[in-house]
């Protein structure tokens, strides 16, 4: 077994070079996997985000644990929006959920 650093990373992994957030602009679009099966079958997956979903950027995520913090931080910032864009979003609110 590889020595282990004092980050409790292994000895091996070296990511010297490497570059946080690289593809963070193209995984938000959505991306394809292609599997090659051993029979020389390819199948393709296409991955895209889920409707809502919210990526925090690294140096929030600490603060918001999970949805529900995330969640009620912005239920205290609704308030402090201008009445013209609360009303707005309340209409598209109401009109999301009559379908």
């Amino acid at each position: 077994m590889a020595k282990k650093e004092g980050n409790n990373m292994r000895a091996e992994y070296n990511f010297k070079g490497g570059v946080r957030g690289k593809h963070y602009r193209a995984m938000q679009n959505g991306y394809t996997i292609t599997i090659h099966k051993e029979n020389g079958k390819r199948v393709v997956k296409e991955v895209t985000p889920k409707e809502g979903v919210v990526v925090l950027d690294p140096d929030i995520r600490p603060y918001f644990l999970n949805s529900e913090s995330v969640n009620k931080a912005l239920r205290c910032l609704i308030p402090l929006l201008p009445k013209k864009r609360r009303a707005k979003t309340n209409k598209v609110k109401n009109r999301s959920s009559v379908t």
